[in-house]
């Protein structure tokens, strides 16, 4: 069984900080990519930024200079700085696990795709 559990969300004034965590456990598998998404009230999930295995990031446009994601292979666990936050950047936010399993005695690799139960952030301006 695999557990995403995401953390470190609240409310923040515009102009604030605020650091999500996200750890990943169970029969996951090699993880090669973790990262966050959010969805604001009304609109579709969007990606924010994800990070490889080996620390590459990348970040939707609207958050480059403002949010830095970073993650702790070794403990299976992707963090999302979030700076200088904008009231537009309220919704909730969910951390995503893409990992590459070997199912059973056939040595296949099969895809996993895992998401955590979301974190709020409000930012008030």
């Amino acid at each position: 069984q695999v557990q995403v559990v995401e953390s470190g969300g609240g409310l923040m004034q515009s102009g604030g900080s605020l650091r999500l965590s996200c750890a990943a456990s169970g029969s996951i598998g090699t993880i090669y990519n973790m990262g966050w998404y959010r969805q604001a009230p009304g609109k579709q999930r969007e990606w924010v930024a994800d990070i490889t295995s080996r620390g590459r990031t990348n970040y939707v446009d609207s958050v480059k200079g403002r949010f830095t994601i970073s993650r702790d292979n070794a403990k299976n666990t992707v963090f999302l700085q979030m700076n200088s936050l904008k009231p537009e950047d309220t919704a909730v936010y969910y951390c995503n696990v893409r990992s590459k399993i070997i199912v059973g005695d056939s040595g296949s690799i099969a895809d996993g795709d895992y998401w955590g139960q979301g974190t709020q952030v409000t930012v008030s301006s």
